[in-house]
């Protein structure tokens, strides 16, 4: 997709900078010198989320508010779902998913593996955290987590009220731009007070300036972390579910499914019902483990289901000129 070509009245000299929290058309955006300036969109079709590169410029009637006019290529992009069933932008330039699962409420392993999934298709790396750790693993969670690390994904467990604390989860995000998303109930505020303490006076700042009507209430911020790295906490990630690939790039999102997949006699296969499927083959071996393989079937017919009632989400998107 083309990016939007800068507006005709834009200043000679624009500062580059990274969008550290959005409120709807306002924004905060840090300089060169770290620190935060308040801004706004310039005209009605620029749009910036968290974590966006973008090009600003104080106003030179000396306004407080400066203005962002234009926003710099994405990287990579978190995406959630539209009316449309199609993926809309609500974090830019992560280079880490953490997905949370916790000792309680029971994890949901479909939605761990949704989560992982999204991240291999924005190609953003993942992790996943097992926290309130104090309260212990089941053996059926131990399990599960045995599983994730023999795939190649770190598992971190962590606990923000006892041992094993939050260490080994703060040495995963350090140099990396990450977001915690899972169940409710997962501990994520918890975390990510605990990793990042002004997070919670922030938040009431954003919140104390909604009930005033100065933001919508859709809100993001970039939280630098004192081991490094920085951590974004949105609204729209927390729970959010990742918009899904065409069908036939859904398995893209399964390490163990990717990797097997060339074996397939046929190039289109879905490791559904087609002859020759060597992923299926696998399956019936024991090298997939078949609540993986059920979570990819799950996924396979949530995107033929959406594929139905949404006829638009398999067509290309409209070109922006």
């Amino acid at each position: 997709m083309s990016r939007p070509r800068p507006p005709r009245d834009v200043p000679s000299e624009l500062s580059t900078g990274r969008v550290v929290a959005s409120h709807g058309r306002e924004l905060k955006v840090a300089g060169s010198d770290g620190l935060p300036v308040a801004c706004r969109l310039h005209g009605r079709k620029l749009e910036a989320v968290c974590g966006d590169e973008v090009r600003w410029a104080h106003q030179p009637a000396g306004d407080a508010i400066a203005i962002v006019y234009e926003v710099l290529p994405r990287r990579r992009t978190l995406e959630r779902l539209n009316g449309l069933g199609r993926g809309e932008p609500v974090v830019a330039n992560l280079t880490q998913l953490v997905a949370v699962a916790a000792a309680t409420p029971t994890p949901d392993w479909f939605v761990v593996d949704r989560y992982l999934a999204g991240a291999a298709w924005a190609a953003i790396g993942a992790v996943v955290a097992f926290n309130k750790c104090e309260l212990g693993v089941a053996d059926e969670a131990a399990a599960e987590l045995a599983g994730y690390t023999a795939l190649g994904y770190p598992v971190v467990r962590c606990s923000t009220r006892g041992e094993p604390g939050i260490g080994a989860l703060v040495a995963h995000l350090a140099g990396a731009t990450s977001v915690l998303v899972g169940q409710s109930g997962t501990g994520k505020s918890s975390l990510l007070n605990a990793l990042a303490p002004e997070a919670r006076a922030i938040t009431q700042e954003i919140s104390v300036a909604t009930e005033e009507g100065r933001h919508t209430t859709t809100h993001a911020a970039l939280h630098l972390l004192s081991g490094g790295g920085a951590l974004i906490d949105s609204p729209g990630v927390r729970d959010y579910a990742p918009p899904l690939p065409q069908i036939r790039d859904i398995g893209s999102g399964f390490v163990e499914i990717a990797s097997i997949a060339a074996g397939c006699r046929f190039q289109d296969c879905l490791h559904d019902a087609e002859p020759g499927c060597a992923v299926r083959g696998a399956l019936a071996s024991g090298e997939i483990r078949r609540r993986r393989y059920d979570s990819y079937r799950r996924l396979l017919a949530l995107g033929r289901d959406f594929d139905a009632r949404f006829p638009e989400r398999r067509r290309p998107p409209a070109r922006v000129r």
